[in-house]
């Protein structure tokens, strides 16, 4: 993600359109993405129960390599039923400032899920390539959980090698009846428990204080490897996004995978679980995947590892402590 003091925003709007004439809400000729600004924003969004808003800048190299995969997800996203539209806004333009400024706008691009006719506001922290845009928004306008009431269910929801939360009363029957020696470790709990199913790390983690923003924080911070792994593996960029939008201190090391990786893996590990739960976040990335990152930080690549700490955000660092 760029940022810039307001040089220019991007907004994208998916939407559950059933009954709308896409064309009627400012779609260019040929393009299945809507333009909207500030004449037609409000009311675009209001007609919606559900629509993704993505602020731009025509500046921004970020935004120009999401725009044809933007254009691929809403050609696709049309003919779901009922469609999903997706539309942007230009808030370079002067008329659009104060859109950007109403949405809390600090670095492009910013996709905001608006619900109930922008009533309820999300940030969009999915993948930015066309099919992974696809399968997010998709489950986004589906039922926000699943009930499971067969091992079938739990099967396939298990499988499918995504993040989950599960809540279990008094005695966990579904784990119990999939693997009686499981690897999620227990089959039974002896009170309601919020259960974090996720393929790297511990596999689960377990929760019971259901006060919605203790409820937030638990699934923020537990659905992120305790080390981010920064590769060309686009399964992993998900978590790169989340680790650099994190407020917390970030530290970062960046290494030759396919010389040295096996040499640091392990005990950078170590350090992380050592500090874990205590405000700082770690990132171990391969360098040659990684150019974006020392571009941003303004650092010169070189050949060998190189390591970062920051103590603020990292939209708000010009450029990192650093030695190599």
């Amino acid at each position: 993600m760029e940022t810039r003091v307001w040089s220019g925003i991007l907004v994208i709007s998916v939407s559950l359109l059933a009954l709308f004439n896409v064309s009627a809400f400012g779609a260019e000729e040929g393009e299945k993405v809507l333009t909207l600004d500030h004449s037609n924003f409000s009311e675009t969004v209001s007609e919606h129960n559900f629509i993704v808003v993505e602020f731009y800048a025509p500046w921004c190299g970020h935004c120009q390599a999401l725009a044809p995969e933007y254009e691929k997800a809403a050609s696709i996203l049309s003919s779901h039923d009922p469609p999903i539209v997706l539309a942007k806004v230009d808030a370079n333009d002067e008329a659009n400032r104060e859109l950007a400024s109403e949405f809390e706008i600090q670095g492009f691009p910013t996709i905001k899920i608006l619900r109930n006719g922008g009533k309820n506001i999300q940030e969009y922290k999915g993948p930015r390539e066309a099919d992974g845009i696809v399968d997010f928004l998709k489950k986004q306008v589906g039922p926000p959980s699943a009930e499971i009431k067969s091992v079938e269910d739990a099967g396939n929801l298990i499988n499918e090698e995504k993040i989950y939360v599960k809540s279990c009363a008094l005695t966990m029957i579904l784990v119990t009846l999939l693997m009686p020696s499981s690897s999620l470790g227990v089959n039974q709990v002896n009170k309601p428990t919020l259960r974090l199913l996720k393929p790297f790390d511990e596999l689960f983690v377990d929760f019971h204080d259901f006060q919605v923003d203790a409820m937030e924080k638990f699934i923020e911070e537990a659905s992120i490897p305790i080390v981010t792994v920064y590769n060309s593996d686009p399964s992993n960029h998900p978590y790169v996004n989340k680790f650099f939008e994190s407020p917390n201190a970030k530290a970062m090391l960046f290494v030759n995978f396919s010389k040295e990786l096996d040499n640091f893996q392990s005990n950078y590990k170590d350090v992380s679980v050592l500090y874990k739960g205590k405000g700082i976040s770690f990132l171990l990335g391969d360098l040659e995947a990684s150019q974006g990152a020392f571009q941003y930080f303004g650092t010169y690549r070189g050949s060998g590892t190189s390591s970062y700490y920051t103590d603020n955000r990292w939209s708000e660092i010009p450029q990192g402590k650093h030695r190599t």
